[in-house]
């Protein structure tokens, strides 16, 4: 650390109490997402709940702990771009607000002041470099717009922060900062191993890998298929496979590790997988800290579709929460009840079909039990009331479960139909067959 920036952040280090006295009520403050999100700020906001009313938060994918202000839904608003189990949790206690994105163009909802103004940035970050640079650690996403357009800028540092390597737009400089808040030593990233892989999940892994050869690029979610899959490339003899995704996942460590993905053949970021944030174990950040086999870029770069397309036979696995008989996907909601969100699904699903030789996969199990113990399909005649279509039917490419996997692109109805009875649990299929009959969709073949 040169002397001058010593100096400077010296004179913007101040304790969150102060820092958090540019908060008036009615203003709209962002928080950085992911495991960006800011902790010892928001207990000092909190603190001040008698005193403020209507402020605004801005986050997305809540992660452990919950927010201390979600206490007070009196004094703050609480508003996720893509929830979380802990955003469902929130939901309980009181206000909370989704938001619909193109996560690709998250960046410029703020440098084209499409979302409302935002006066205030709390963002969690590494301790400062040499250069006078904090890294954003491994949530670059939107981070940088945001600290571009706030009128104040606001760093948590944590000492155990991660520094993912850029990419781009990785870091900002202390010159853009206001005031600087240190967090206790003893913090860290909460560790978030992805769930292993059940029966089913192996299955539909399995299906997937059929179309999955040398020199493959490949995205990933979070869950336990994602992670049967990244298992199985592991395992494999597969070579040269690359990397390009939203979400850096814990399955990455492991194909990059057995030497399956090396990024080699890569039409662009060659041996580095490009990401725009990471989700899972301790194990994984230790990975990614100062590692260049991880890339990280603004979501507008990993998310574009044209970006995407660039990159040849690329292969993008994402789940569903349901999919209907015209192969109308829903991705995060059960009725008016929001569970997850759009994310980059959208962003992911198109830009894998422009891509030469590329697959857009939507993944999901068959059924699922309820809290009776009572067995329902996720394949339904048609949503209910409220349900979201994440993914429009004409955006559909390959739909899996582990009964097998289809390629509805360019199909009709009443072949889709038939195509998704047969992904169908078999308790389910014949009255399935009687709702495609009633909506006139079904003429059943045995050539498909």
């Amino acid at each position: 650390m040169t002397v001058s920036f010593e100096l400077e952040y010296k004179s913007k280090l101040v304790s969150a109490e102060e820092a958090v006295k540019v908060v008036q009520s009615d203003t709209i403050v962002d928080w950085s997402f992911f495991n960006g999100k800011p902790i010892i700020l928001d207990q000092a906001l909190a603190r001040r709940h008698s005193e403020l009313r209507n402020v605004s938060i801005y986050t997305a994918v809540s992660i452990p702990p919950i927010p201390e202000i979600c206490k007070y839904p009196d004094s703050f608003v609480y508003h996720d771009w893509q929830w979380s189990k802990v955003t469902r949790m929130i939901k309980n206690m009181g206000e909370v607000y989704y938001s619909p994105v193109l996560y690709h163009m998250a960046p410029e909802y703020y440098q084209k002041n499409y979302a409302p103004h935002r006066s205030v940035a709390m963002i969690r970050v590494a301790p400062m470099d040499a250069s006078g640079y904090f890294n954003f650690g491994p949530q670059n996403s939107e981070t940088d717009a945001k600290c571009e357009m706030a009128d104040i800028v606001i760093v948590e540092v944590m000492k155990n922060m991660p520094v993912c390597l850029g990419g781009e737009q990785e870091s900002i400089h202390i010159s853009r900062v206001d005031y600087i808040v240190e967090a206790p030593d003893d913090h860290t990233l909460v560790n978030l191993p992805g769930a292993e892989p059940t029966e089913t999940d192996i299955k539909i892994a399995d299906h997937i890998m059929e179309y999955i050869h040398d020199g493959s690029c490949i995205q990933l979610g979070i869950g336990g298929m994602p992670n049967a899959v990244g298992k199985a490339i592991a395992q494999s003899d597969l070579k040269d496979l690359g990397g390009h995704t939203e979400m850096f996942v814990d399955a990455y460590v492991d194909m990059i590790e057995s030497g399956r993905m090396t990024g080699a053949v890569k039409e662009i970021d060659r041996w580095r997988v490009a990401y725009t944030f990471a989700l899972g174990s301790t194990r994984m950040y230790d990975f990614m800290h100062n590692n260049p086999a991880c890339t990280s870029y603004p979501v507008d770069y990993t998310n574009d579709p044209r970006v995407i397309s660039q990159l040849d036979n690329f292969i993008s696995i994402n789940n569903a929460v349901q999919i209907d008989l015209y192969t109308q996907v829903n991705a995060e909601s059960d009725g008016f009840k929001q569970i997850s969100g759009n994310g980059g699904m959208w962003d992911f699903v198109l830009g894998s079909q422009w891509s030469k030789g590329g697959k857009s996969f939507i993944c999901l199990m068959s059924t699922y039990t309820d809290k009776d113990g009572q067995l329902h399909s996720r394949i339904v005649p048609t949503f209910s009331p409220g349900s979201i279509a994440t993914i429009s039917r004409q955006m559909v490419d390959y739909i899996v479960t582990e009964y097998g996997a289809a390629q509805m692109k360019g199909k009709p109805t009443w072949m889709r139909a038939e195509m998704i009875i047969n992904l169908a649990h078999p308790n389910f299929r014949d009255d399935l067959i009687k709702q495609a009959e009633k909506m006139d969709i079904w003429r059943r073949t045995n050539k498909i």
